[in-house]
């Protein structure tokens, strides 16, 4: 006859040493299941949320694997050692995450840490998955320096396997604390890079490091804060006010992304704009600033443009839509801001979207309304052509279908930058509005006419003259003739060009997208 079965949970050749080993790791599992009372509440103080909790905002509930739950575990006060990894699905979508516990010694990187580190982006090059970096991190250990620095396992080796991720997979990072020393580099190395106010910071060398070495007195927020680094040095791209909105911006972005480079972009369905363009959205007179805004409102699905880097470089307004459900990538001059002038910055600024866009095949739309790129010594000292240039670059080299949209004026090498007919746009489609010349009108008459100008004495007569070759210059770049001379492709009215950009889009979705064949081009960076 057979035996009596032994009771549930119990075993009937129990070992001692399995027993405790599975109650060292229910204390281990617990340990960096919650964070201490003393960590909890400077969580709460600070307004921040729990790492695992931060993960349950990003991942669909019950998707989350861990990887490494019990690294150094056998070493106290270390669980899981500081950063938690794994795979999840964000709205049915594998990923990974990389994700700094700031309660284990201020998210600090250990030897472990860096392993952990290194095989979540191995994963995500091996099996070709989007990776969200959830940044909150004091940055190395010094104890720990010779483990994890110098190595072929070292730190480093994490930042040669984001490059070698850069527009293969995307990588969202959301900046939750610091990100210190050469931590700082794993945001800038990413496609988006949200930043929670008031929390995050990035700097290669703190307050008191820059005081102690260079002797400079500057405070954290100054020198690496949030909001500096969104309006200032360009390298946040959005600004949050808590960890939850940081989340859903990183998830919102993604929806507008394939998984992989090779993959196609998500489809939604369809809507219709917020606000219908009309012929009262644009000024006729080209000197009235206006707030670009209002045009892509009336192109874009509802409420579907997602704005990169809207505090800085603002003369310059970058940013993913949806028009008919597909993801579109816009570039557009904003008079409204410094009259819409290219500078080193917004160069800069469009130069990365551009690249962004071409990398995971989503198509450009240029809205030109830009008198050209700034001048004078300031900006020239700053480097204007070589970022010029960049972006000239991007724009060029940018395989994706391209459309250009003259809104008002594109003048000199704006024209250029914003993807003119010389780059091979699909189209390039102006509004009645619109104006191509090298210049404008009265600069243009002045740089001819100077010295005939001066000569005139009489005030009428000399106003006469101006008008005379005012309106020879203007006939000279008349619309009509450059939609003659096959300059334009089409004219159309503003309440026509959704749809004509709908329907220019959907027959160049087989574009060939082959540009040269190198081994790479030489940015003028």
């Amino acid at each position: 006859m057979p035996s009596t079965p032994p009771p549930a949970g119990a075993n009937a050749h129990p070992d001692p040493r399995v027993g405790e080993l599975r109650t060292r790791l229910e204390t281990a599992y617990r340990a960096s299941a919650e964070p201490p009372a003393k960590a909890r509440a400077k969580l709460d103080a600070q307004g921040k949320l729990y790492v695992r909790d931060r993960i349950a905002l990003l991942f669909d509930e019950g998707t989350f694997v861990e990887d490494g739950r019990y690294a150094n575990a056998t070493a106290e006060g270390l669980p899981a050692d500081g950063v938690v990894t794994g795979r999840g699905e964000v709205e049915g979508r594998p990923a990974i995450v990389v994700a700094n516990d700031p309660t284990v010694k201020a998210g600090s990187w250990g030897a472990r840490t860096v392993e952990k580190m290194i095989r979540a982006t191995e994963a995500a090059l091996r099996e070709e998955l989007p990776l969200f970096w959830f940044v909150d991190s004091a940055g190395a250990r010094i104890t720990d320096q010779v483990d994890l620095f110098p190595g072929r396992r070292g730190a480093g080796r994490i930042f040669h396997n984001q490059v070698a991720l850069s527009g293969r997979v995307p990588q969202i990072c959301c900046l939750f604390g610091p990100s210190a020393a050469g931590g700082a580099y794993i945001p800038s190395f990413t496609d988006l890079v949200i930043m929670v106010e008031g929390n995050a910071s990035m700097y290669l060398g703190s307050p008191r490091m820059a005081e102690m070495v260079v002797g400079e007195k500057v405070s954290l927020e100054e020198m690496g804060g949030a909001r500096m680094h969104c309006t200032v040095s360009g390298v946040g791209d959005l600004l949050a006010g808590d960890d939850a909105e940081a989340i859903d911006l990183a998830r919102h972005f993604f929806s507008y992304l394939p998984e992989t480079w090779h993959d196609p972009v998500p489809h939604y369905e369809a809507e219709a704009p917020a606000v219908p363009l009309t012929r009262d959205t644009v000024p006729e007179a080209e000197s009235v600033p206006f707030d670009v805004h209002e045009v892509i409102e009336g192109l874009v699905d509802a409420d579907s443009f997602f704005e990169v880097k809207p505090l800085f470089a603002a003369e310059l307004v970058v940013g993913l839509g949806r028009v008919e459900g597909q993801s579109v990538g816009i570039v557009a001059n904003n008079s409204a801001v410094k009259g819409g002038v290219l500078f080193t910055d917004s160069a800069d600024k469009a130069s990365r979207f551009i690249w962004l866009c071409d990398a995971y095949g989503i198509p450009l739309l240029y809205l030109a309304d830009v008198p050209g790129f700034m001048i004078g010594s300031e900006v020239e000292r700053g480097g204007i052509i070589r970022h010029g240039a960049k972006m000239v670059s991007a724009v060029s080299e940018a395989t994706v279908p391209q459309l250009c949209v003259v809104v008002r004026k594109a003048y000199g090498a704006g024209l250029y930058a914003m993807g003119g007919p010389g780059f091979g746009p699909e189209a390039t489609i102006a509004l009645p509005t619109a104006r191509i010349a090298v210049m404008g009108p009265e600069a243009a008459v002045n740089a001819v006419y100077a010295n005939k100008i001066a000569e005139i004495s009489d005030p009428a007569e000399r106003a006469a003259f101006v008008e005379a070759r005012r309106a020879e210059y203007v006939e000279d770049v008349d619309l009509e003739r450059l939609a003659a001379d096959l300059v334009i492709d089409a004219i159309v009215e503003p309440e026509d060009l959704r749809e004509e950009v709908v329907r220019r889009l959907r027959y160049a979705a087989r574009r060939d997208r082959h540009f040269s064949t190198r081994h790479r081009s030489i940015p003028p960076v």
